[in-house]
């Protein structure tokens, strides 16, 4: 796939029946944007206190020692887990609470996507400052587990245009974190604990004016070192050939063709380009030097053909594109094909009829500073042969902060490179062969690796990475019982 306190309300009985509000100023203004949802909307504060209650009592009614599972309709994970029954109803908490125009601010459902929020938002002109690529990715999902796009050279990462949020504990409380508050410690732990430490209720985060269109400018380098210099001086200057630059990233699709993606926002277009129906974004970076889209096709115009992998469905295959609905090309329909493949195996009983080797699925994001990416996507051809992959700039908005989980150097600008595809075992090896020396090489580049796939740290090198002792601290504060899967359980052993 990015800071300012205010009141904190805490509930700290156990009674789940307990009155009270939570979120303080947030019950003082009251307003509801919501846009094509299945489920029934946040309408107004009362009501999500009313959730919040309803929440807490589904997780006081658990069996003791039953493990808290979220029961929701999407996930933008790639890692196995053991099946289990949802104990606690995430749609309770999808829905937009409140915007405020002035202030630049909302109050969000947790469990909500960004396709709704974005929806929301924009009726006012404004947009979340990093909106992740993909439509069913959520607010609480971004923070708790990461997420980057294209602004995030000037605005971080979601979680750090976070000025509060409202977290269900594993100790059975609500608290209301900041950066400033006496939760600031679960405020700063909570980005990459991936639900292991509480559950995003409510958040506000800051928004930022948005127009209705983008520019888009696609620059082709020959050379992946010269893009790599070209694209650190617009994250310096924010600008290219006297434009402002709002949005940058990359796509490298060889070793002799790099592209540069620089979008900047706009009031008017002569035209816009529509890649939701035919054409496919990724190829028309090569096929053209300038764009527009309308601001809300930019800011999905990954989500369609889920960056380029929608070709391993057929749908990028002309004949079948033209029959394909267009509802059904989106990221999360691709994800559900994913997911019936690993339920039934049937690819890979397909591979084996054919004689093929097992094949180890390599999706992952990683981030290295920026002039180590050449060395990574070196090291990355020659060990799997993947391409395209994607380059996307990242910096800590705010240099004085330390999420304490995924530590960055304010000082250094990274490259997110993101590469999902797959590559042939070799005989004798087995799953885990590619993926291990991938976070090996990270690691020796003083990068960092997200943990919506598959992982495989041994556990001492794990706490080393994800920052262990802080961990360790916030959860015996929130989750003493330790009743939440620790990080290194939920990530590593797939529980």
């Amino acid at each position: 796939m990015g800071k300012v306190g205010r009141s904190a309300h805490v509930t700290h009985d156990h009674d789940v029946l307990g009155g009270g509000g939570v979120g303080g100023e947030v019950t003082r203004r009251i307003g509801i944007r919501r846009l094509r949802t299945r489920r029934t909307p946040i309408r107004r504060i009362e009501d999500y206190d009313r959730r919040v209650r309803q929440v807490r009592k589904q997780l006081a009614a658990l069996p003791e020692g039953a493990r808290p599972r979220l029961r929701k309709r999407t996930s933008n994970l790639f890692r196995p887990r053991q099946e289990g029954p949802g104990t606690l109803d995430a749609a309770l908490f999808d829905g937009v609470i409140d915007i405020d125009v002035a202030a630049r601010t909302a109050d969000v459902g947790g469990m909500t996507t960004y396709e709704d929020l974005v929806a929301a938002t924009l009726q006012h002109g404004l947009l979340p400052l990093v909106v992740p690529e993909l439509k069913t990715i959520t607010l609480g999902g971004a923070v708790t587990g990461l997420g980057i796009e294209s602004s995030s050279f000037r605005n971080g990462c979601p979680h750090e245009s976070v000025l509060e949020m409202d977290v269900l504990t594993g100790n059975g409380d609500v608290v209301t974190a900041t950066a400033d508050n006496e939760h600031r410690d679960l405020f700063f732990a909570f980005p990459n604990s991936y639900g292991s430490l509480g559950y995003a209720l409510r958040l506000r985060i800051e928004l930022e004016e948005a127009t209705p269109f983008v520019h888009l400018r696609h620059l082709r380098f020959d050379r992946l070192d010269a893009a790599v210099a070209a694209l650190e001086r617009i994250v310096a200057e924010a600008a290219h050939n006297g434009e402002r630059v709002d949005f940058v990233d990359g796509t490298w699709f060889s070793a002799h063709e790099t592209y540069l993606s620089l979008g900047t926002y706009v009031a008017t277009a002569p035209s816009t380009s529509d890649y939701t129906g035919r054409d496919i974004y990724y190829r028309s970076i090569q096929q053209r030097t300038e764009d527009w889209l309308s601001v809300s096709d930019y800011i999905w115009r990954w989500d369609t053909d889920w960056f380029w992998c929608s070709r391993a469905f057929g749908a990028q295959n002309p004949v079948l594109r033209r029959v394909w609905p267009r509802r059904w090309r989106r990221s999360d329909v691709y994800w559900k094909l994913i997911a019936l493949n690993r339920r039934t195996g049937f690819a890979d009983r397909l591979e084996r009829r054919r004689g093929n080797a097992a094949r180890e699925e390599i999706v992952q994001d990683i981030e290295v500073p920026i002039q180590r990416t050449g060395e990574f996507v070196g090291f990355l051809t020659q060990l799997t042969g993947i391409q395209p992959v994607w380059l996307c700039p990242l910096r800590q908005r705010d240099p004085d902060r330390r999420w304490d989980l995924y530590a960055l150097d304010p000082a250094t600008t990274y490259v997110n490179i993101g590469f999902w595809s797959s590559a042939a075992l070799p005989p004798g090896q087995i799953d885990g062969f590619y993926n291990r020396q991938i976070e090996q090489k990270v690691a020796e580049l003083g990068g960092r690796k997200s943990l919506y796939s598959t992982v495989f740290y041994p556990r001492e090198e794990f706490w080393a990475t994800y920052g262990g002792a802080t961990y360790a601290a916030v959860k015996r504060t929130y989750d003493s019982g330790s009743r939440l899967l620790d990080l290194y359980e939920k990530t590593v052993t797939h529980r």
